[in-house]
């Protein structure tokens, strides 16, 4: 304390009162600029193996490439890989509490794949969203809601429930909206799509997630303005 009301003594002689001040205030923009420019906002992907990235090397799955894909343009933001392979809506309700930990300020929710190949109730799916989507409003985090189509082999009711909870929900939660995680590869047909697809027919390859974050990315970008 000393040394400083020596150098502002030291100053004020120097420069007078406006001048010293300014230097002052300069010196503190530059230290406090690059933070208040750039606030890093924390994102939680809680998905399941779409986005542990099953099948491909870790630099090629979903959250390492969505990770590049915002900070080539320039967006502080740290993505936390939250996939876990074969997982429900079900067990996303089960460890979002402890997954939602003090540092994160916003979360993706990209779940119900594995319902649908289960064949799961869109009641209980729809559930167990709207479980976790409370509990992230409890804490005060920001959320995209990242919906899937259901096919039609389980009847048109089925994919008419299954198809409508994203978003119904997202409205309900005030939580932002992506219609289809698969929504960047297009409107083609099943035939033309397996080029992005692994041999399983399921798990995109590093082309197809690719071209998913380029249709995910700007829905990624809102939900981080919002969460700042």
């Amino acid at each position: 304390m000393r040394l400083f009301c020596i150098g502002f003594c030291i100053g004020f002689r120097t420069y007078g009162a406006a001048r010293w001040l300014g230097k002052v205030a300069a010196c503190f923009l530059m230290l406090a600029g690059p933070a208040m420019a750039g606030e890093r906002v924390t994102v939680l992907a809680l998905g399941d193996s779409l986005t542990q990235g099953y099948g491909l090397p870790e630099e090629a799955g979903f959250v390492p490439q969505l990770r590049d894909w915002l900070a080539a343009r320039g967006i502080a933001a740290e993505v936390i890989n939250g996939g876990v392979s074969g997982d429900t809506t079900a067990g996303g309700a089960a460890r979002v509490a402890w997954s939602l930990t003090p540092a994160v300020d916003a979360m993706i929710v990209a779940l119900g794949g594995n319902d649908l190949l289960r064949g799961i109730d869109p009641v209980e799916s729809r559930a167990n969203l709207d479980a976790i989507l409370t509990e992230a409003a409890a804490r005060d985090v920001r959320v995209l809601l990242v919906g899937l189509r259901a096919p039609g082999n389980y009847g048109a009711d089925y994919k008419a429930a299954f198809d409508a909870m994203f978003p119904e929900l997202a409205e309900a939660h005030g939580a932002l909206y992506a219609p289809d995680f698969f929504q960047g590869l297009g409107e083609g047909s099943p035939a033309d799509l397996q080029e992005f697809f692994q041999p399983d027919r399921i798990h995109p390859n590093a082309r197809g997630v690719a071209r998913i974050v380029e249709g995910l990315g700007p829905h990624v970008v809102a939900l981080i303005e919002a969460a700042k």
